[in-house]
């Protein structure tokens, strides 16, 4: 399934974290950390280990099999 995110107007990115946690891909942050350190998140198709990691606009975010596109 593939979801959109939108970035505010005034948003030049999110954190990975946050993004799993406002797509509701996650119940929690501590989830959302985990699932990221064991290596079950993509980003642009390679695996992603930073928590922190800015996503921007055009950014794919996979995480089992769901896609989030940031627009």
């Amino acid at each position: 399934m593939k979801t959109q995110f939108p970035l505010r107007k005034d948003q030049e990115y999110i954190h990975l974290i946050q993004l799993l946690k406002a797509t509701n891909m996650v119940d929690n942050g501590a989830l959302a950390q985990e699932l990221v350190v064991e290596g079950e998140v993509k980003v642009n198709g390679e695996v992603e280990y930073q928590k922190r990691k800015k996503i921007r606009k055009g950014d794919k975010v996979e995480i089992w099999e769901e896609v989030i596109e940031v627009i």
